[in-house]
């Protein structure tokens, strides 16, 4: 929660425009940020699973904090390019990372079956910082403008990162784990990348965390929703509330949804769709934002289930690096979001969760089971 309570998160798209950038010069921007997360997010995965998980996290603050720290000594294009070349790498590496140690410290604790209950916490405490976020923006702002607020934002990553320090770091729960230990990082790479093909059920599993998870990025266009069906500018952070504690309330109840069965988990996605592209079809504020923040609650309970299904078909050896897979294709998967807003906003984008929707019940249905060695494995027994 901590390292999501950035007090220039709110404020950094106000920054670029006070800094004279062009909506072309922000547009690149983002593309930046969005390509180095494509470019990293698999050799980051390796790294962790390398070396150190927990490492990985303390890292991934304290290069967001520099990068933050570039957007205040250097406004301009220039700085701010740099400071989301290093928040990319710096999200990179926490990402696969933290889910690697969070489940292989709840396997070392006899808890394993708790990990969908315990990431939807953790879920939802990323969401919850939208909060103070917001909050301590805007008086940081009114005392001493972006400067302050970018400051305290450093400040508030590296003490993230003291806190990552403190988290345990189990041992590697496999049994070849020693012989994994000894690879280097291509043959890490390999192993990793084998996994999914080579462990019963983890490749459509994988598939699904892909696809569900690539519509995180509509809540980049809830402002833009709650605007056109008539919000007030001003207003629109307030009304955008009840979404953001219903995608809380949801990720808190992961532990119950993964008790569900694939069919129901597909049912329940698809209801949230529904939902959703009512709220678009219909465009009243009050109406839409009930529609919507009962999407997103939907949403955000059943995508930390399917990470929860993928993380049981996967190797302590190679798990945040198969995350990582996840995440690229995540990444690239959002581009069909952009497109379908571009081409229907709200109705385009529920229709399309309505096909991944039917195809999630086929993804989920194959369980998880032995290991099935993969490329190089008998070699390294």
């Amino acid at each position: 929660m901590l390292a999501d309570s950035v007090p220039i998160y709110p404020l950094y798209a106000l920054l670029f425009v006070d800094s004279g950038l062009s909506d072309l010069q922000i547009s690149l921007l983002f593309a930046i940020w969005s390509a180095v997360g494509v470019l990293v997010e698999v050799p980051s995965g390796v790294v962790a699973d390398r070396f150190s998980r927990r490492g990985c996290l303390v890292a991934g603050d304290i290069i967001r904090a520099v990068g933050f720290a570039a957007w205040v000594l250097l406004p301009e294009f220039a700085g701010f390019a740099a400071g989301f070349v290093l928040w990319g790498i710096g999200s990179s590496l926490v990402s696969g990372a933290q889910e690697a140690l969070l489940y292989d410290g709840l396997v070392a604790a006899g808890a394993r079956e708790h990990y969908a209950a315990v990431n939807g916490r953790v879920s939802a405490a990323e969401l919850t910082s939208q909060l103070p976020a917001a909050a301590a923006g805007t008086a940081l702002f009114s005392l001493g403008g972006y400067q302050l607020a970018g400051w305290v934002s450093v400040g508030v990553a590296l003490l993230a990162a003291l806190l990552a320090s403190r988290i345990p770091e189990a041992p590697r729960t496999d049994e070849d784990d020693d012989e994994g230990e000894e690879l280097g990082y291509l043959a890490t790479l390999k192993v990793g990348l084998s996994e999914a093909a080579a462990r019963d059920g983890a490749r459509a599993v994988l598939v699904a965390v892909m696809a569900v998870a690539a519509f995180d990025s509509v809540e980049e266009y809830f402002p833009l929703a709650l605007a056109s069906w008539g919000v007030p500018v001003a207003w629109v952070p307030v009304v955008d509330l009840p979404i953001v504690l219903a995608g809380v309330l949801g990720a808190s109840a992961a532990g119950l949804v993964n008790r569900l069965g694939a069919g129901a988990l597909g049912a329940l996605l698809a209801v949230a769709m529904l939902l959703f592209g009512a709220a678009g079809l219909l465009a009243q504020p009050v109406v839409g934002v009930a529609a919507t923040a009962a999407f997103y609650g939907i949403y955000r309970a059943v995508v930390v289930v399917c990470d929860a299904r993928l993380q049981d078909r996967i190797a302590s050896h190679s798990r945040a690096t198969v995350t990582s897979v996840a995440g690229l294709g995540t990444d690239v998967v959002s581009f069909a979001i952009y497109a379908a807003w571009v081409v229907g906003e709200v109705p385009a984008l529920a229709a399309l969760g309505l096909l991944v929707a039917a195809a999630l019940p086929r993804l989920l249905r194959s369980r998880p089971g032995a290991p099935t060695p993969g490329p190089g494995s008998a070699a390294r027994r």
